[in-house]
């Protein structure tokens, strides 16, 4: 049978034909907006969690230091950039510097040391930043204060996700990044998982500079992620709104003219 265009039997067959192409379009433009919809709901969380970071270091700028904690199941998140002040001893033998620190266009050392508290914890002491020397085989003069000191500072936790060139165990006394299970995995001391970033001298005559900044959390950039993702679903569905009405108006006017 010839069909005859504009007739409702070609129009029928037309409609049947072009059925399984709009449901695979259906398909794919459902697994699409599910998709940027997931990955927009996900930059949403680490946005709130970001959030939630930001005001507990708000928060904490404006708290009193109180004695190093003990924190409850281990967990320190919780206390991350709590003012404390930690009492102890220390180790100047592993003290170590940790690269490729700028302060004002100048490049140098975060100074790390070890600090050995009354209740026989160690813990990492960031004691703030030294400028390099003439040459990087001269490292710079920075003990420790000797004997027991009282440590002003802030508690952190280091990040695990950083990039090395070389997967090489860190020797010798200066490292690319501050990591506690590296130090004591190099040392055979046991640290905990958090760090104190010093924020004021221990002893008269120290020069460090402890200018630490707020930490850039990136709130805004997964701000920025989030409506990019629900735009990105937005417009997939538009998309398929738009050619799939389009696609049903000249079957329609073929039922209408037949």
């Amino acid at each position: 049978m010839i069909d005859v265009p504009g007739s409702s039997f070609a129009a029928a067959r037309a409609s049947r034909g072009g059925w399984p192409a709009r449901v695979g379009f259906a398909a794919m433009t459902a697994a699409a907006v599910g998709l940027f919809v997931t990955a927009g709901n996900w930059q949403r969380d680490r946005l709130h969690a970001k959030q939630a970071l930001r005001e507990r270091y708000d928060a904490a700028a404006m708290a009193q230091p109180v004695p190093f904690p003990e924190p409850r199941g281990g967990d320190w998140a919780p206390l991350r950039y709590q003012p404390v002040v930690a009492t102890g001893e220390f180790d100047a033998s592993r003290q170590i510097f940790i690269d490729n620190r700028v302060r004002a266009g100048r490049v140098g050392y975060d100074v790390v040391a070890t600090l050995m508290l009354a209740d026989g914890r160690r813990v990492l002491v960031d004691r703030g930043w030294v400028a390099q020397g003439a040459t990087r085989a001269s490292l710079p003069d920075v003990p420790p204060p000797p004997g027991r000191v009282d440590v002003r500072g802030r508690i952190n936790i280091p990040p695990h996700g950083y990039f090395e060139l070389s997967r090489v165990p860190a020797q010798g006394a200066v490292w690319q990044h501050l990591d506690p299970s590296r130090f004591a995995q190099a040392t055979g001391i046991a640290v905990l998982p958090a760090v104190i970033e010093q924020t004021a001298p221990a002893a008269p005559g120290d020069a460090l500079m402890r200018d630490r900044p707020a930490p850039d959390l990136g709130v805004e950039q997964h701000r920025i992620y989030m409506m990019q993702w629900y735009a990105f679903a937005a417009l997939a569905l538009g998309l398929w709104l738009y050619f799939t009405l389009r696609a049903s108006k000249p079957a329609s006017r073929e039922r209408s003219d037949g």
